[in-house]
């Protein structure tokens, strides 16, 4: 039962990281280029077949100007802290009206107001590396 779980957790992250990559207007192969993940390897994990670690998804998160956070909660390794900033941050990053820049102006604006920054991705990001790990 856990297995399919997993399974339609990685088909809807495929799924999210496809709308995303088509909100920025960028192809498969640009998003490879600019987050330096192989084209294959990244049209496995849009398909659902792959489950990429917290490493790439970072990398594909900084490509596309989203919180890796959110594509963590969307591949199954972080839960969702539903009273924190962060559902802020994924709505702005969610919502299909606005353009990259203006994600972006909201984002960094929004950060300064609460006190939070980038720099909490990469943390984050360690974290769940090292969760993995001790998972493994």
């Amino acid at each position: 039962m856990a297995k399919l779980t997993v399974g339609k957790t990685v088909e809807g992250l495929g799924e999210y990281l496809r709308t995303q990559r088509r909100q920025a207007q960028m192809s498969l192969r640009q998003l490879a280029e600019k987050s330096e993940v192989s084209n294959p390897y990244l049209s496995q994990i849009e398909r659902g077949l792959r489950r990429p670690s917290a490493e790439v998804l970072q990398q594909i998160a900084k490509a596309l100007q989203i919180s890796a956070e959110s594509l963590y909660v969307r591949a199954g390794i972080l839960d969702l802290d539903e009273s924190g900033s962060r559902m802020v941050e994924n709505a702005i990053a969610l919502d299909p009206q606005l353009t990259e820049r203006q994600k972006t102006a909201l984002l960094d604006i929004y950060r300064s107001f609460v006190g939070t920054d980038v720099v909490r991705d990469e943390e984050l990001a360690e974290v769940v590396t090292e969760a993995n790990q001790e998972e493994a």
